[in-house]
């Protein structure tokens, strides 16, 4: 009897500690679980905040590569990008329309404008109206009887006619782009009178030949800066006959700037050649 007591007692206490091993393991099992789905997790979280920030990245590649440039006394104005050829697609348009985006926090044009331009957006010179609005780094100066500031046009006047202000063709819209904050940036009267011009009429040339076009103007600014430190232009036409990618820096003979407000001085250091083909006139 009293070995029959000790056989069930042993018993007992072998499924007693048989039981609490069970249960450690299953303790420690889902314990360790939400541990291995966080593990399991961490590598997708990863590689989808990867992706993220790599779009973020491309979206700030051209602004931040171009914006970096510093402009060197007695060299060119402009540079080629992309070995001056144009990353944009026409395929991808179908309507004559405009895209002027919204200013940013510090109302600057600091995203790029885009058209998608018809021979019929050739705009008369003669509707032009004078300009007052005023871009951020506005501070005009006239040295030698001339000033030294325009208000440069992203997408130029001569080549909107009929665009709204939304960027939808209007047939009774003679006139072209005018006073409109979205596409208007503080551009040196070099930059834009012995440079821009250039490209522009190259593509108020294809237009004229009956081509379509699709351009991008881009003015490109350093952090919070509040002056352009230059403008990107790229145009293709629908045959490629007309093709191009340009960054122009915003910089004037003879002046320097604190693009930090737009504020300048003279500067006879300053030396920029002008182009052999630049207009000897202000468009």
């Amino acid at each position: 009897m009293k070995g029959v007591r000790e056989l069930r007692r042993k018993r007992k206490i072998k499924y007693g500690w048989g039981s609490i091993l069970i249960l450690l393991v299953i303790l420690f099992a889902k314990g360790n679980l939400s541990t291995i789905k966080t593990q399991l997790n961490a590598p997708i979280t990863s590689v989808t905040s990867t992706a993220k920030n790599l779009v973020q990245k491309n979206n700030q590649t051209k602004n931040t590569a171009q914006s970096s440039l510093n402009y060197i006394s007695g060299e060119n104005a402009f540079v080629n990008v992309n070995n001056g050829k144009s990353t944009l697609s026409i395929n991808s348009w179908k309507n004559n329309q405009f895209t002027y985006n919204a200013l940013d926090s510090l109302n600057r044009t600091s995203t790029a404008n885009i058209a998608y331009l018809e021979p019929r957006n050739l705009a008369n010179d003669s509707l032009r109206e004078r300009q007052y609005v005023e871009p951020t780094g506005w501070h005009q100066k006239y040295v030698n009887g001339e000033p030294i500031i325009n208000r440069g046009h992203l997408i130029a006047y001569s080549l909107s006619k009929g665009i709204s202000t939304d960027g939808q063709y209007i047939p009774s819209l003679q006139s072209g782009d005018q006073n409109n904050l979205k596409n208007l940036f503080t551009q040196t009267a070099f930059s834009n009178q012995k440079i821009q011009t250039i490209y522009e009429s190259k593509v108020r040339n294809a237009l004229k030949e009956g081509h379509k076009v699709v351009f991008e103007a881009h003015a490109i600014f350093r952090g919070n800066e509040l002056m352009a430190r230059g403008v990107q232009l790229q145009a293709v036409s629908d045959d490629g006959s007309l093709n191009f990618n340009v960054y122009i820096f915003n910089i004037q003979p003879g002046v320097s700037f604190d693009y930090t407000t737009g504020r300048s001085k003279v500067d006879t250091n300053m030396k920029v050649p002008t182009p052999a083909n630049a207009p000897s006139f202000n468009e």
